[in-house]
């Protein structure tokens, strides 16, 4: 399978995610499927996907044999092929499909966010699904996962999904505090003791005109 493009990936993920949580909505119409892209909650990156691109990542899937529609009363509604299309379990396909919405996770995180999609027995059962696809064989297909190195100061390793292609080993890194150059640390200082010197002569004034005056 030629890799997924990041639209296709969300779009995949998304009806994965529906189709487990909410499945009286599913399959889903173009504008829910829309609308489930671009939540705030659950996704990583956040996006803004208009119709026009989701329905071009669901003509993606379909010529994947990844997604089909079916007609519905009024408008065509959508629902993913993934598991059988990919010959993967359950359990598998739900951690892809996290690993879609969410970008690169630790096992624990993953157990944590399948809640609501299959409640996984502990991370060692996590741990052992995301290793049998690491270890996927050239035959099927090649390995769906990587764990990434282990970023500093972090105690878990994560894991990225491989259907958009290789995964650069610094992807997505955990946010890191700039560090402050000493001319930057002198110019805080400065500006901190003039709020400081503000503050005093204002609660002297106070002081001054409502009692005996206050001393900093």
């Amino acid at each position: 399978m030629t890799p997924l493009s990041p639209n296709e990936a969300r779009v995949l993920g998304t009806l994965m995610e529906k189709a487990r949580t909410v499945p009286d909505s599913y399959p889903m119409t173009l504008n829910a499927i829309v609308a489930g892209c671009n939540q705030k909650s659950s996704r990583e990156p956040i996006t803004n996907l208009g119709d026009a691109e989701v329905q071009e990542a669901l003509d993606g899937l379909k010529r994947r044999s990844l997604a089909f529609t079916s007609r519905g009363t009024r408008t065509d509604r959508w629902e993913h092929n993934f598991q059988r299309a990919m010959v993967v379990p359950e359990q598998s396909a739900v951690l892809l499909g996290l690993l879609m919405l969410r970008g690169p996770q630790t096992a624990g995180e993953l157990r944590t966010h399948s809640e609501r999609w299959y409640r996984f027995a502990d991370i060692s059962s996590v741990e052992g699904f995301l290793e049998e696809m690491r270890e996927r064989t050239e035959e099927k297909g090649g390995p769906l996962v990587v764990q990434l190195p282990r970023a500093p100061g972090s105690r878990e390793a994560r894991w990225a999904h491989l259907l958009c292609g290789p995964v650069e080993a610094g992807a997505a890194p955990e946010a890191e505090t700039p560090p402050v150059s000493a001319g930057g640390l002198a110019a805080r200082v400065s500006v901190l003791e003039s709020e400081v010197a503000q503050l005093r002569a204002q609660l002297q004034d106070l002081s001054a005109q409502h009692g005996p005056r206050l001393h900093p």
